[in-house]
């Protein structure tokens, strides 16, 4: 398949996560709506984990089976794996650093008195403008992050597909990572539906910040769509994906303690529960393409 038709396919996969961005500029979402919206993206988020775990750890699968059966050795067990840890421990970690290098500078503004409150409405430039954001924004792009390194190697496999002229395995695989992106999305901006100023007021995103989100979490996988038409790498999809892996994980912990906090397990098993099923539905329409 040509390029330019390969790079439409990827965009319209990862152009579908403006779809749930609307949802960051409901108005006033009463705290029921706030906390099942959260749940759902729980439930959203824990199916990535799954889903990246599963095609992350195949190849190192595959070589133990190798092993097994005496026609592979030990070499790319090991090499895999290494991989495999090492992704997922940079993700995971480098979170975590960024996380208290964002509380650092957070706390720098505190000191600075009552007018630095008014650093959110003004665009600042750096690490520091970040640092003035309130939780939920930061929140809603570390989760944008950790799903953008995960739609980057779902863009692989459609570039790579295209590249071999498998048209029916790319188109499916198109359909079914837009399905999923469009899920994707509305994990982005749960957390903005909580977001409140110093006087209890809701903080609503502008048009200008959900795009960039989007821009994060699903222009990765028209890039991954490029390089994989003419690049092909199991190694570097491994990384990307553990990378994507160790982000989700952290970003699920500080949405579980949001839901910890408010002391409803009712709405958090029902989010849950729809935030799971949806993942699976839309994994089944790729699943149907004998991925």
């Amino acid at each position: 398949m040509e390029l330019s038709k390969t790079l439409l396919l990827g965009f319209i996969a990862g152009v579908t996560i403006l779809i749930g961005m609307p949802i960051g500029r409901l108005r006033r979402p009463m705290p029921g709506l706030r906390l099942f919206l959260n749940a759902t993206a729980i439930g959203v988020l824990l199916f990535l984990v799954w889903d990246v775990f599963s095609a992350a750890w195949a190849p190192v699968d595959d070589a133990l089976a190798a092993v097994h059966e005496h026609t592979g050795g030990y070499a790319p067990v090991l090499g895999y794996g290494a991989l495999f840890a090492g992704g997922l421990a940079v993700g995971l970690l480098a979170l975590v650093g960024y996380d208290r290098h964002m509380s650092r500078q957070t706390a720098r503004y505190s000191k600075l008195g009552p007018g630095a409150m008014s650093i959110h409405e003004r665009p600042q430039r750096g690490a520091l403008s970040i640092a003035a954001w309130s939780p939920a924004r930061r929140l809603a792009l570390l989760i944008a992050v950790g799903i953008g390194l995960h739609n980057f190697a779902e863009g692989l496999a459609i570039g790579q597909s295209a590249a071999r002229n498998e048209i029916g395995l790319a188109t499916m695989l198109v359909i079914g990572f837009a399905l999923h992106n469009a899920t994707e999305g509305f994990g982005i901006v749960a957390p903005l539906a909580a977001d409140q100023d110093i006087d209890g007021e809701r903080r609503i995103p502008g048009w200008g910040f959900l795009l960039a989100m989007a821009a994060i979490g699903g222009g990765p996988t028209f890039i991954g769509t490029w390089i994989g038409h003419g690049f092909t790498s199991e190694a570097v999809s491994v990384v990307f994906l553990t990378l994507a892996a160790g982000s989700i994980i952290y970003v699920v912990t500080q949405l579980l303690g949001i839901a910890a906090r408010a002391k409803r397990p009712d709405l958090l098993a029902y989010g849950l529960l729809l935030g799971l099923l949806a993942g699976f539905a839309t994994d089944a329409i790729i699943t149907a393409a004998g991925v």
